[in-house]
């Protein structure tokens, strides 16, 4: 699958995957899709990108006019190829990549607060459930309005009962499932 930057400042750069299967690059389809729902909003926003893989979510959000995207991923490749993707499109500046487990990240004391925290976790593993209640649990990472949203497979989805942040939309395609949360 070939990964490239949909539109803005890095517009057809082509990023670097991941080999083998530890990451799931979403389609330019459900990247064009979400950009599409999220529109002007992008704009001077601060982005997570929790469970990194390529970067290629943080990086469209930077080439549409995000102001800074803090990427994180547990696994050395990962990181590696997050930083290599940034370099390719001249982001490295406006970007901050963290090695380590996202789940210890969110139980952290917030440094600084995100409009959007993207979570695109390994699936299967209840990965993604674990950050939204850990974010439900600490919601200083949120700016206010701030969202979250989870890309995940259909077959994932279970409804939750949340304090501090609510579902307020969801988009299935194909096999990807996008839910977004709203803080309250």
């Amino acid at each position: 699958m070939t990964l490239r930057v949909i539109t803005g400042k890095a517009k057809g750069r082509r990023l670097k995957t991941v080999p083998g299967d530890t990451t799931r690059p979403v389609t330019d389809k459900v990247k064009e899709a979400l950009f599409d729902i999220l529109g002007g909003d992008v704009i001077e926003s601060n982005w997570w990108d929790l469970f990194g893989g390529t970067g290629a979510i943080g990086i469209e959000a930077l080439s549409r006019g995000a102001t800074f995207v803090r990427f994180s991923d547990l696994n050395r490749l990962p990181i590696e190829i997050i930083k290599e993707n940034l370099k390719i499109c001249g982001f490295e500046r406006q970007a901050e990549v963290k090695r380590g487990d996202s789940l210890a990240m969110l139980r952290a004391v917030p440094d600084r607060q995100f409009e959007y925290i993207y979570i695109a976790p390994p699936q299967y593993q209840e990965l993604w459930l674990k950050a939204l209640q850990l974010l439900d649990e600490n919601p200083g990472w949120l700016a206010a309005g701030g969202e979250v949203i989870v890309q995940i497979h259909p077959r994932e989805y279970k409804p939750l009962t949340l304090v501090n942040v609510q579902e307020s939309d969801q988009r299935k395609y194909g096999s990807t499932l996008l839910v977004f949360y709203e803080k309250t």
